[in-house]
């Protein structure tokens, strides 16, 4: 399964990465290509963005299932296209360095099924990683901008 994890060092207190990671609406528009997203749920939304996948330019929709939310420090979810035959998931792990001071770990796994996932998958193994860094780079940068010690 095409999957992709980052590693980032920063300098904010897990109790503050939680209250981020922990409401969809604060990092869900920071998925690249992000169009909209609509909170089903406390544990259930929908995502829609647009893929860019080199040859292919698609509006992809998927469901977002949070699977656990383990304060301080982790949210695990699981991910269905809902536009596309796509099934998957992910995380965030904050492991905490010192007081002010954590390693966020994000991961995400996507594949496609169906007729195109032969086609499909091969790209994924390139552009899941790349979306995986920039989301993880994306997440710490807003993070950082919010809550960061001096």
């Amino acid at each position: 399964m095409p999957s992709g994890k980052h590693e980032i060092e920063m300098n904010v207190p897990v109790n503050d990465v939680w209250k981020f990671v922990s409401d969809m609406n604060q990092w869900a528009p920071l998925v690249p290509g992000y169009i909209d997203h609509e909170i089903l749920n406390d544990r259930e939304s929908t995502w829609t963005f647009k893929g860019d996948l080199g040859i292919v330019h698609k509006k992809v929709q998927l469901k977002v299932i949070i699977t656990e939310w383990q304060e301080p420090n982790k949210v695990t979810f699981d991910l269905i296209g809902l536009s596309e035959k796509f099934t998957g998931g992910g995380s965030f792990y904050a492991k905490t360095i010192s007081d002010k001071k954590i390693n966020m770990t994000g991961h995400l796994n996507i594949k496609a099924s169906g007729m195109l996932g032969s086609v499909i998958n091969p790209v994924l193994k390139s552009f899941v990683p790349k979306m995986t860094k920039e989301l993880t780079e994306a997440v710490a940068d807003k993070l950082t901008e919010i809550y960061s010690s001096s």
